[in-house]
């Protein structure tokens, strides 16, 4: 890709995209620039990938860019773009990985008819297994798409959706490590109590949810089809699905990502009403 990309704030995230980017061939070093907020964090962001990077220099990497990546958190999204709007024109590619920040509110300070992304990346891009969803306004041209979709799919697995459903995006692939992490924590008490050692139960829980994860994506069959292709007429994971149907374990899951969704949706509404007054 012959682009110039400004990330803005290479924490954990915007430094993730950076290797993925430049371990995938999406850019060379010489075409990113990043932006951190300490000289000290600036040589080790610069060591680390062989990029150009600033501290608190957000205008002047944004200058001579071609993509600019907004990598920082959805209250200081609009105070980054008023500091950089200036320098931004219609010719460059807005993505924003605030997803609680609408492109209505991005486009309102930014104050530019540009091409923006939104997108929703996990924390496992850090491991270049992520999950990204991506939504966009009408100015993004199939092009834009295409180079958008490959900056993400360098960290895993990219997806487009509508904009009104990314709050259902963050619920789900957003906060969902969360919920896995829960589970394999769990699967390693249970293993202790029943007199597994630590270390044997963590290596046997966190494999079998990346094994059974991968079935899924491999196999593309449903997970109810993979689930009781381990199920024996009265075996033993008959009897421990029995317990976790009796616990809702399902309808908590659930429960539990309608309600994240509608705390994203409530977010975004004091976001807007904040930057209103």
């Amino acid at each position: 890709m012959d682009q110039r990309i400004a990330v803005l704030g290479a924490g954990n995230m915007g430094a993730a995209l950076i290797g993925g980017m430049l371990k995938g061939g999406v850019a060379a070093p010489g075409q990113v620039v990043a932006t951190v907020r300490s000289e000290e964090r600036a040589r080790a962001v610069s060591e680390k990938f062989g990029i150009l990077t600033l501290a608190g220099e957000n205008r002047r990497a944004v200058e001579n860019a071609d993509v600019v990546i907004l990598s920082v958190k959805p209250g200081t999204l609009p105070k980054v773009l008023a500091e950089v709007r200036e320098a931004l024109h219609d010719r460059q590619v807005l993505v924003s990985l605030a997803a609680a920040v609408p492109i209505a509110l991005i486009e309102q300070v930014a104050g530019k008819h540009l091409p923006i992304f939104r997108a929703m990346p996990n924390i496992p891009v850090v491991v270049e297994e992520g999950a990204t969803a991506i939504a966009c306004n009408p100015r993004c041209s199939v092009e834009h798409r295409q180079m958008v979709r490959s900056i993400f799919e360098a960290v895993g697995v990219a997806v487009f959706v509508d904009e009104e459903l990314m709050h259902a995006v963050t619920a789900l692939s957003g906060s969902g490590p969360a919920y896995v992490y829960m589970v394999i924590e769990a699967m390693i008490a249970g293993g202790l109590k029943m007199g597994l050692s630590r270390e044997i139960a963590t290596r046997l829980a966190e494999q079998t949810v990346l094994g059974a994860a991968k079935l899924v994506r491999e196999t593309e069959l449903h997970p109810a089809v993979l689930r009781d292709q381990v199920i024996t007429p009265g075996g033993v994971t008959i009897s421990a699905i029995h317990e976790l149907e009796r616990h809702g374990l399902r309808a908590m899951l659930i429960s539990a990502i309608e309600t994240a969704t509608r705390h994203s949706e409530d977010r975004m509404r004091a976001l807007l009403e904040k930057n209103r007054t």
